[in-house]
């Protein structure tokens, strides 16, 4: 099991077994080796399956998605075709608004129904861990019902779920003006109230131009750190202000996005224990500059990716597309762009000692590919379906 997420020559290596055994009992990877190593006999009783020319990995962790929201947004995407920004979009009542508008017109069971079968089709596409963020409801009672939708598809048990609660993703319309008074509800009374009802494992704001400034992060920071939940920023998907040294000063778990990042911005990373998650699938939707990924790994900074799975700015939640994008956009190598999407996600999200990494105790699923001719064959051929089959 890795100890801790993987930086330097480690992040650019992918152990593999030629003509392997892999024994799953009770849930969780019990032994696997060299086939030649294998005593059948004392697995004989055991289901076989022939994965001969195909690759054996463990399922994907997403670490960063908004999965639960009550309705899609292409008349966004249309507009965007047309020349706006998503910046403009917002300011004329889409985006984040948009969407709190309807997931306050929705029942918590219908948009738990929803969300359930969004779940499902995310797992069967190779996802075997999932971090959500709320961020919809731009109310506290719209807020609450988004967690506890969360909340429930944790208890589904489908795979490991993970809840953020994202108090400050955007300005409600009726707090124009009125900034500091929405955040000192959440900071006095939303955050208080989501660790009183154990709702949420992370705090999240999105510390942006125009969104939350550093002043927000300071008095979000100091609010979550009195209770258990920990930090999590969105931060220079558009612009840079210092968000990133300052999520760093307060011992952000994550800092996510990092489109535009200076080189004080990098420096800022090095050598600390804060994980910088990158979105490909945001850039290409929104045609933003992708993250210098290839700059962060140079830096020996932890990386992760994630699908940014959301109805605004990232439709998407096939994470072999994120490997491709990875690979293609970020010009990381195979290998480390599946270190980024498994590994590295796994302590992204808090979920390592049973994610992220075939090892013995591994309880994760398993991806079992289509037949391939090596690791790079999946992220180059990004119109195929490579998973063949998820198992556990």
């Amino acid at each position: 099991m890795p100890e801790k997420p993987l930086v330097g020559e480690e992040f650019g290596r992918v152990p593999c077994i030629d003509h392997a055994y892999l024994v799953i009992c009770d849930g969780k990877v019990f032994d696997f080796g060299p086939m030649e190593n294998l005593n059948q006999e004392v697995f004989s009783s055991f289901t076989i399956i022939d994965c001969s020319g195909r690759f054996v990995l463990p399922a994907f962790c997403d670490s960063h998605t908004h999965l639960v929201f009550a309705k899609s947004r292409e008349n966004e995407f249309v507009q965007k075709i047309h020349g706006l920004s998503y910046q403009e979009i917002a300011a004329l009542g889409g985006g984040i608004v948009n969407s709190a508008l309807h997931v306050a017109t929705m029942t918590e069971e219908a948009l738990f129904e929803q969300s359930k079968q969004r779940l499902l089709k995310i797992v069967a596409s190779g996802t075997g861990a999932i971090e959500i963020k709320s961020g919809y409801g731009l109310t506290l009672e719209n807020e609450l019902k988004i967690l506890r939708v969360i909340q429930r598809l944790k208890n589904e048990n489908i795979i490991p779920v993970k809840a953020t609660f994202l108090a400050a993703h955007a300005l409600p319309l009726e707090f124009i003006g009125r900034k500091k008074t929405y955040v000192d509800s959440i900071v006095n009374t939303w955050i208080p109230k989501v660790a009183e009802e154990q709702l949420a494992d992370y705090v999240d704001l999105f510390c942006e131009t125009g969104y939350f400034d550093l002043e927000d992060l300071d008095r979000i920071a100091e609010a979550t750190q009195k209770t258990s939940m920990g930090l999590k920023v969105h931060v220079n998907q558009f612009s840079t202000f210092g968000g990133v040294s300052r999520a760093i000063h307060h011992k952000a778990h994550t800092v996510d996005h990092l489109e535009i990042l200076t080189e004080e911005d990098l420096l800022s990373m090095v050598n600390q224990p804060t994980i910088a998650t990158v979105l490909p699938g945001c850039s290409f939707f929104l045609n933003l500059p992708y993250a210098p990924a290839r700059s962060m790994v140079d830096h020996q900074i932890p990386l992760s990716i994630a699908s940014d799975f959301n109805p605004g700015s990232s439709p998407a939640y096939d994470l072999f597309l994120m490997w491709s994008l990875a690979c293609i956009n970020l010009r990381l190598s195979p290998e480390e762009a599946l270190n980024a999407l498994t590994v590295n996600a796994s302590f992204a999200m808090g979920v390592e000692a049973e994610q992220g990494a075939i090892f013995k105790g591994y309880a994760g699923k398993i991806i079992i590919t289509e037949k391939a001719p090596s690791l790079a064959y999946f992220p180059y051929a990004f119109g195929e379906n490579h998973l063949h089959q998820m198992i556990n």
